[in-house]
């Protein structure tokens, strides 16, 4: 078997989260990766602890299979340099603000003077135009602009910070991931390359998709605690007697009259499709009440025999060693150094091709280990 992206070059400058997920996907699928850095100013993922083998854990992941590059992009020289060798990329991946690259000469434009089939992704938090396009952010802040968190949390605790980066991986990693493999498809009939503008706050609106359909053509507002899936029914977590917690997401009719009998409860069953706010609090709290009577291992013997969409909240220790992690492959050993014996643990490329194969070749590597 091969690699599904074999013989595509990406020249990457980005740093931090977004660009490096989204190029570290293309490695895993066969891209060749050249990641440029300054050599004078580190990207801050080399430096966020925990380490392991004698460098940050983090990078270690975003950056496997890519060689890295040191190259100061104020000296003119190198510039010159990445001029000269842009023909021999597929794509450019840069995550810079808007003007920064124009600034260095390094633009779209410029680069598709010389290299016509140059695709060229810019990741940005709010665009390349409009009002927000030179403002700084964080996940934290795409996520309080696209409405999502406005409807998630409780009403009276608001919006929940969330444990993962979800505007930039989902929205910009992804989003990336999907352009590119489009604009590269596109290649094939037009012989022409392309610019891609990715906006994080753009991408992640969109993942608001059936509450901003119920808004947009139903007139359906959303609130919090009042939808379906945000807390309005007993979908919901429910903490155990020892303080840990299950998830329920028993909604269907054959699921909602298993879980009624499993916890004995007809009330369920009269009051649990209202969307009535007393009978969602009485349903819940009953619910609750019957939760709290056994602990979560308890819960998790009875309900591992049954199929109610019921499942344990697990930690991330526990996801990471659990059955469902070891039958469907979710850890992968990679080696510190190209052909080497020593490996690390780390998480593997989701998708699973039927002929392709994803590449594991060493983890991310030292600055300006790489070749240029």
């Amino acid at each position: 078997m091969t690699t599904a992206l074999k013989g595509l070059k990406i020249l990457d400058f980005s740093t931090l989260l977004p660009g490096p997920f989204a190029t570290m996907y293309l490695a895993d699928m066969g891209a060749e990766v050249i990641h440029v850095e300054s050599p004078t100013r580190p990207d801050l993922v080399r430096l966020f602890p925990p380490y392991a083998n004698g460098q940050a854990t983090s990078h270690s992941y975003l950056n496997r299979n890519k060689q890295s590059v040191a190259l100061d992009l104020k000296d003119p020289k190198n510039i010159e340099r990445i001029k000269q060798r842009i023909s021999e990329f597929d794509i450019v991946v840069e995550q810079f603000r808007p003007g920064v690259m124009q600034r260095l000469g390094l633009d779209y434009h410029t680069l598709a003077e010389i290299n016509p089939k140059l695709i060229y992704c810019s990741i940005t938090g709010y665009g390349q135009t409009g009002l927000y396009k030179d403002k700084a952010g964080h996940d934290i802040n795409y996520i309080a602009l696209s409405g999502i968190a406005g409807h998630s949390g409780r009403q009276d605790s608001g919006p929940p910070p969330m444990g993962i980066q979800i505007a930039d991986v989902a929205g910009g990693s992804l989003h990336a991931v999907i352009g590119i493999l489009a604009a590269v498809t596109e290649r094939q009939n037009s012989g022409m390359g392309q610019y891609i503008d990715i906006s994080m706050t753009d991408c992640v609106v969109s993942m608001n998709n059936m509450a901003a359909a119920a808004n947009l053509a139903g007139g359906q507002h959303q609130k919090v605690e009042a939808e379906q899936l945000n807390g309005g029914t007993f979908y919901d977590y429910y903490q155990t007697q020892d303080g840990r917690y299950i998830s329920i997401g028993s909604l269907e009719p054959q699921f909602m009259n298993g879980l009624a009998t499993t916890l004995d409860l007809p009330l369920l069953l009269a009051k649990g499709a209202s969307f009535d706010s007393d009978d969602r609090k009485e349903v819940k709290q009953a619910i609750q009440n019957k939760i709290a009577s056994k602990t979560w291992a308890e819960w998790n013997q009875i309900f591992s025999q049954l199929d109610y969409c019921v499942e344990p909240v697990l930690t991330l220790d526990e996801a990471l060693t659990s059955p469902l992690a070891t039958e469907r492959n979710w850890i992968v050993e990679v080696p510190l150094k190209a052909y080497s014996d020593q490996k690390e643990p780390q998480l593997a490329c989701p998708i699973k091709f039927s002929r392709s194969q994803m590449r594991y070749d060493y983890i991310g590597q030292e600055l300006d280990e790489g070749k240029w």
